[in-house]
């Protein structure tokens, strides 16, 4: 007997959820959703101790992103294989995607058979991008490297997530919840986070992190 895919659909969209549910159900025959994640910190906290084939990840949740969450994944488990899921079909998401770790990218208003197939390829070890993103090279993503004036990448993944948030409007004491940390730490952070990036305003910060996809409008 063959044995299942099993998929983890990652989006803070219950709708997109349902109907890619109903997709699997309808013509991924040999699929199994075995988990439904609505962000990315749930999704990582949920892959430490859990197993899936393929994890279906929005490129843009709350309280982590998917870009974030898929480095984390793919950190820990390096044949981690995901497939993105996005609104948008530009260049930046879909390099920064694969770049993460992601195998395959989907756009929202991809067909039943672009997801089935996006699903069944990543499971099989290899790359899969839509028909509207195919334009790009995938060598030419992994290949190369973008210097900038302001670089991401040297923040740390808690520097990330305060990020995130602090883009998204939560005030230092919701981040402080959040992540059950002193406010005086949350500072310290935002701090760092400025200072790191060369900037000095918040609304430059919240303009950066829409920029980079670290946050989404």
């Amino acid at each position: 007997m063959t044995m299942s895919i099993k998929v983890v659909l990652a989006d803070d969209h219950a709708i997109v959820r349902d109907g890619v549910r109903a997709v699997l159900e309808r013509k991924g025959k040999d699929m199994e959703i075995v988990a439904e994640i609505a962000n990315g910190k749930e999704l990582v906290d949920w892959a430490e101790n859990n197993r899936a084939d393929v994890y279906v990840v929005d490129i843009s949740m709350p309280v982590l992103n998917g870009v974030e969450a898929v480095q984390r994944l793919t950190k820990n488990n390096p044949e981690t294989k995901v497939v993105m899921l996005s609104m948008y079909d530009d260049r930046i998401s879909v390099e920064k995607s694969l770049k993460a770790g992601a195998k395959g990218f989907l756009v929202k208003v991809s067909t039943a058979d672009e997801i089935v197939d996006a699903i069944r390829e990543v499971a099989g070890g290899r790359f899969y991008l839509c028909s509207k993103v195919s334009k790009y090279i995938v060598q030419g993503f992994l290949g190369k490297t973008t210097a900038r004036k302001r670089d991401v990448t040297g923040l740390t993944p808690k520097e990330k997530e305060v990020l995130q948030l602090i883009a998204e409007g939560y005030s230092s004491k919701q981040i402080a919840k959040t992540f059950n940390l002193s406010l005086n730490t949350i500072h310290v952070h935002r701090n760092n986070i400025m200072k790191k990036l060369g900037i000095h305003k918040q609304a430059e910060l919240v303009r950066y992190a829409i920029k980079e996809g670290i946050a989404q409008l």
